[in-house]
C-alpha cells in the first residue's frame, strides 16, 4: 500500500531487531524517525496517530528545547506581545537545560536556572513564570504528573512607598541626558506613560507637526488616549523617530523593546545616578507636579488617562487639545 506524499514511512531495517519497523513522519520534510514497532501495521498505526496529532507524541523523549518550541507554537501564541517578549527572554538564561528531556528535569534544576541568571527580580519571576507555562503545558501532554515549578521561588519586587522624583533628582536627569536611555525617563517624567504603554507606542502615532502622541491602554479612559509632547521633550522624540529601526519610538537593539530588558536598563540607569525610583513613580511624579503647578483637574485626567466625572466623550477638538497642551505646558522644569 503506497502512503500518500508528506505522510511518512514504515520501513523494515536490516539485520535480527525486536522492533525492526522504524517509523519516519513526513510532515517536516526531514524523514524524522518518531518510532520503532516489531511489524508493519504497528508502524502504520502509530503514524496514523502521528499524523492525526503530530505535536502529541513521544512524549516520554521530548527534551526542554523540544517541549519549549512546542509551546511557542501552540500555547504562546495566545499571550500578549509583551507577555510573550518577556518569556522568550527568560528562556535565554534556561539554555543549560535544552538537551534535558522534559520529565526528567527536577525542581532545584529550574532553581538553578533562576538563582544564577544574575538578574533582578524581574527576570527572576519571568523565568518562575516561563517554567510555570512550560509544566502546565507538560501536564496536558501527559509528560509529567506534578509542577515541579509550584516549588520555585523568585526575588520578590521591592517594596515602594511610590515616591516622586524630588526637583533636584530631575535637574541632576537633565544634566546627564547625554547618557543612553536617560532620555526614556525624561520622557516619562513629562508624559506619565506606563512601561507597558511606551513600549507600545510606534512612531506613527507621534505627530510632530501637531505636538500630540496617540497612545495608552490598560482602561477605557487610558487608551488611545492624546497626550501633548512637552516642548522639553520635542527633541527626544524627533530623536528617537529618526533612530528607530523597527518602527516602534523606543526600541533595543532594533527590535521592539519588552519589559524585562526596560526593567534591567532601569536598573543600570538608577545607580548610575545614584537614585532608588521605579519607573512608575515617573507617573506619579507627573502627576503631582501638574496638580502643583495648578493645571486643571480633568485636563490631568485625560492626559494621564483616568476616568473622572468631568471628562464625559473624549473627543479631541482643537479647542480641547490646545487646553490640554496648555496644561501640560505648566510644568516648567
Amino acid at each position: 500500500m503506497k502512503l500518500p506524499n508528506g505522510y511518512g514511512t514504515v520501513t523494515k531495517l536490516s539485520g535480527n531487531r525486536r522492533k525492526p519497523y522504524v517509523v519516519k513522519e513526513g510532515i517536516s520534510g526531514k524523514q524524522k524517525p518518531i518510532g520503532y514497532t516489531a511489524t508493519r501495521e504497528e508502524g502504520l498505526i502509530l503514524l496514523a496517530q502521528y499524523n492525526n496529532d503530530p505535536w502529541d507524541i513521544q512524549t516520554d523523549k521530548i527534551t526542554f528545547q523540544e517541549l519549549y518550541k512546542l509551546w511557542l507554537e501552540k500555547r504562546a501564541v495566545k499571550l500578549g506581545a509583551s507577555n510573550q517578549s518577556s518569556l522568550k527572554s527568560a528562556y535565554k538564561h534556561c539554555v543549560k537545560l535544552e538537551k534535558v528531556k522534559y520529565k526528567q528535569i527536577k525542581s532545584y534544576q529550574m532553581q538553578d536556572c533562576i538563582d544564577s541568571c544574575g538578574k533582578g527580580y524581574s527576570t527572576q519571576g519571568a523565568i518562575k513564570n516561563l517554567f510555570g507555562h512550560l509544566d502546565r503545558f507538560a501536564m496536558e501532554l501527559d509528560i509529567i504528573s506534578k509542577c515541579c515549578s509550584d516549588l520555585l521561588t523568585s526575588a520578590p519586587i521591592p517594596e515602594t512607598s511610590k515616591e516622586i522624583f524630588t526637583d533636584e533628582e530631575v535637574a541632576r536627569i537633565w544634566d546627564n541626558q547625554k547618557l543612553e536611555w536617560v532620555d526614556s525617563i525624561l520622557f516619562f517624567l513629562y508624559t506619565g506613560f506606563r512601561i507597558s504603554e511606551m513600549i507600545d507606542l510606534k512612531t506613527e502615532t507621534v505627530d510632530l507637526e501637531a505636538g500630540t502622541i496617540t497612545g495608552g491602554t490598560k482602561t477605557a479612559a487610558g487608551k488611545n488616549r492624546l497626550v501633548p509632547i512637552h516642548s522639553k521633550i520635542q527633541s527626544i522624540v524627533q530623536k528617537r523617530i529618526e533612530q528607530s529601526k523597527s518602527g516602534y519610538l523606543f526600541e533595543y537593539n532594533g527590535k521592539k523593546l519588552n519589559q524585562t530588558q526596560y526593567r534591567e536598563l532601569w536598573a543600570e540607569i538608577m545607580g548610575k545616578l545614584k537614585m532608588q525610583h521605579t519607573p512608575h513613580e515617573c507617573r506619579h511624579t507627573f502627576r503631582s507636579r501638574l496638580d502643583s503647578a495648578g493645571a486643571n483637574k480633568v485636563c490631568i485626567d485625560r492626559i494621564m488617562g483616568h476616568k473622572s466625572k468631568g471628562t464625559g466623550e473624549r473627543v479631541y477638538t482643537h479647542k480641547n487639545i490646545e487646553e490640554l497642551k496648555m496644561n501640560i505646558e505648566l510644568i516648567t522644569n
